[in-house]
C-alpha cells in the first residue's frame, strides 16, 4: 500500500460534488491551481454489459498493492430526470478490500460522448488530491463515442463473448484507438471466436514501426491471474508511454478536449435558454444574436477583421 498521507475523503468528495455540479460560468470563475505532477490515468471503455465496473474494480484492486488508486465510474443519465442509479459504486464497494481504494460515481449528465460534464476539471482535482493513478470507467459506448481517448493515457476496450456484433459497429470508431484490447467474461463460449475477430480487425489498421502493439487478452474476474496479466500489459504501455516521449502530445489533446467541451456546454446553456420567439427570425439572424449571447462582453471579430490586440479582453 501506499505510505503517504491519507486522501482527505470526505473534502474531496465534497469538491467533486461541486466540480460535477457545475455549470460553464462557475468553472471559469473557479481558481485554478498550477500544474500537478502528471498522474497515469487508466480507461475503461466498452459496450454496455461488457462488465467495465467488475473488471475495474478488481483491476484497480490488484494495482493498490503498490499506488493509490482513485477510480471515476461514470453511469448514463436519464434524458428526463438527469438522474443516474450510478451502480458502478455499489458494485465496486462490494468487492472485499475496496476500502483501500477512493471510488467515485459519476452522472454522465449533458455529455454524450461516454463521458461526464466536467471531468477534465474532476480529473485534476483527483490529481491534486495525491492519488499515485486515476482509473476512468466510461458508460456503455458503441461505434463514435471515443472521446475517452483524449484524456487517459491507456485505454482499454472491455468487450465480452457476446458482443460480436459490437466490434462490428466498432470497427471504424473506437477498435482503432484502444490500447489493450480485452475480452472479459472469458470463461464464456465465444470468447476465442471473438479474440480472433478482434485481431483480424486490428490487421486492417497495422501500427507503424516503433509503434505500440495492442494485445488481445482474456479476463474473467474469476481468473486473478487474468487480472494480473492485463495489469502488466497497462504498466508495458506506460513504460511504452514515457519512453516514447508523448507527453506534451498528450497534453495539447487533453487541453483541445477541455475547451472544446466547454464551449459546446456553453452553446448548450444558450440555446436552451432561447425563447421560443426567437426561432422565428432568419437562421442567419438566430446564429448572429446566438454568437452574441455567448459572449457579450466580448467585441466579436469579423474574418476581415485583423488581430488589433486591444479591445478584445473583457
Amino acid at each position: 500500500m501506499h505510505a503517504g498521507s491519507p486522501i482527505d475523503r470526505r473534502a474531496l468528495g465534497l469538491a467533486l460534488s461541486r466540480l460535477a455540479n457545475a455549470r460553464v460560468d462557475e468553472v471559469l470563475a473557479m481558481q485554478h491551481d498550477g500544474a500537478v505532477a502528471a498522474v497515469p490515468r487508466i480507461g475503461l471503455t466498452g459496450p454496455p454489459g461488457a462488465g467495465k465496473s467488475s473488471l475495474g474494480g478488481r483491476l484497480a484492486l490488484a494495482r493498490t498493492r503498490t499506488r493509490r488508486i482513485g477510480m471515476l465510474a461514470i453511469d448514463p443519465s436519464s434524458p428526463r430526470s438527469g438522474g443516474a442509479i450510478l451502480g458502478d459504486r455499489i458494485r465496486i464497494d462490494e468487492l472485499e478490500g475496496a476500502g483501500e481504494l477512493y471510488v467515485r460515481s459519476l452522472a454522465s449528465r449533458s455529455a454524450a460522448d461516454g463521458l461526464a460534464d466536467n471531468l477534465p476539471e474532476l480529473l485534476h482535482a483527483m490529481e491534486r488530491a495525491g492519488f499515485d493513478e486515476i482509473v476512468v470507467e466510461t458508460v456503455g459506448v458503441g461505434q463514435a463515442e471515443h472521446a475517452a481517448r483524449s484524456l487517459v493515457d491507456t485505454l482499454v476496450l472491455v468487450l465480452d463473448p457476446g458482443g460480436g456484433d459490437a466490434v462490428q459497429a466498432m470497427k471504424a470508431g473506437i477498435m482503432e484507438l484502444a490500447d489493450v484490447y480485452v475480452i472479459n467474461k472469458s470463461d464464456l463460449s465465444g470468447a476465442a471466436q471473438l479474440a480472433g475477430e478482434i485481431r483480424r480487425v486490428l490487421q486492417a489498421f497495422p501500427p507503424a514501426a516503433g509503434a505500440w502493439r495492442p494485445p488481445v487478452l482474456a479476463t474473467s474476474i474469476r481468473d486473478a491471474a487474468s487480472i494480473e496479466v492485463l495489469s502488466a500489459s497497462i504498466d508495458a504501455h506506460q513504460r511504452w508511454l514515457r519512453e516514447a516521449g508523448l507527453e506534451a502530445t498528450r497534453r495539447v489533446e487533453r487541453a483541445r478536449y477541455r475547451l472544446r467541451n466547454l464551449l459546446e456546454r456553453c452553446v448548450a446553456e444558450t440555446v436552451v435558454a432561447l425563447p421560443p420567439g426567437f426561432f422565428d427570425e432568419p437562421l442567419a439572424t438566430q446564429v448572429d444574436a446566438a454568437l452574441d449571447r455567448l459572449a457579450p462582453s466580448r467585441r466579436r471579430a469579423r474574418p476581415h477583421d485583423p488581430p488589433t490586440g486591444k479591445g478584445d479582453e473583457p
